[in-house]
């Protein structure tokens, strides 16, 4: 009899060890199927396509036709490598600095000497001239913000026509033409030295990284001349131009704002027909970077 009961016992313990591995292969089964599905599923969703990977580029042109003026817009994200524009032809476009040459030239004058630094004083010629910010002795600090166009021609005799041509080359700036000598202290107002703003933008570049001939001396105290605001989340940094030698006038804007541990440079332009149009230069150029989501 107990042998009968052991057997029996054995038997059940056989069935239910046979069970409990149909129902563990079951499972691993099942587990593996979903697995499976799962993979299926995910490799059937439709791949990113480019479209939805990049960003919505706003339209710059709106601004300009607030204005209701012609004109154009180039910004760079540095560190997206991403170019924002309006009127790509007039951007690749050449043209007369006009004040924006104050950058460079600033930059040569340090660098030769011919003016010491940034507080050093130049006096007033005497002539009475149309702006009365210009009427008086002044430095390359405030001649700068005032872009004084006799300070900088003084400065531009100083230096002379063959350095100013050498530095010119050096950098590679537009076109590289200025003149003869006799155009010392006009060839950036009116002819032949011409830049596009694609080149503003280059120039731009090198001065940031000090990708420049120039010492970090001379480098540091003209961006530092350059700033026009800083705030605890930005720094803008720019000059003005007004080429009054085009029909119609010609306004520049170029610089660069540091925000976001970013650097986004730009160059704008713009057609004006009376000096009430002079501040729509920086008004579209600051528009169309908070479009991008900067300025806040």
């Amino acid at each position: 009899m107990k042998n009968i009961l052991f057997t029996i016992s054995q038997f059940l313990q056989r069935t239910q060890q046979k069970r409990f591995l149909i129902c563990t292969v079951i499972g691993c089964l099942a587990a593996l199927s979903v697995m499976n599905f799962g993979k299926m599923y995910v490799q059937a969703q439709p791949a990113a396509s480019p479209a939805m990977l990049s960003v919505k580029t706003p339209n710059l042109g709106r601004h300009f036709q607030a204005f209701e003026r012609e004109g154009s817009i180039l910004i760079y994200d540095s560190n997206n490598k991403r170019t924002y524009e309006y009127n790509s032809q007039r951007n690749a476009s050449a043209i007369a600095p006009a004040s924006t040459f104050k950058i460079f030239n600033s930059l040569v004058a340090l660098e030769t000497g011919v003016i010491p630094d940034d507080v050093a004083v130049l006096t007033w010629d005497g002539i009475e001239r149309e702006i009365d910010a210009w009427n008086h002795d002044t430095n390359l600090r405030q001649a700068f913000k005032d872009s004084t166009v006799w300070f900088y021609q003084v400065l531009a005799r100083r230096i002379g026509y063959e350095k100013m041509q050498q530095f010119i080359n050096k950098v590679a700036y537009g076109n590289r033409q200025i003149g003869t000598a006799a155009d010392i202290d006009r060839f950036w107002l009116e002819k032949p030295l011409q830049i596009t703003p694609k080149e503003q933008i280059k120039f731009l570049q090198q001065l940031y990284q000090g990708d420049l001939p120039f010492s970090q001396r001379t480098i540091n105290l003209v961006k530092d001349i350059m700033i026009r605001e800083q705030t605890p989340d930005y720094t803008l940094r720019g000059k003005t131009g007004w080429l009054t030698s085009s029909k119609p006038n010609i306004g520049w804007f170029v610089g660069y704002l540091e925000q976001n541990k970013n650097v986004y440079y730009f160059a704008t332009t713009l057609d004006m027909y009376k000096p009430e149009d002079a501040p729509a230069r920086i008004d579209i150029t600051r528009r169309s970077l908070k479009d991008l989501g900067l300025l806040r």
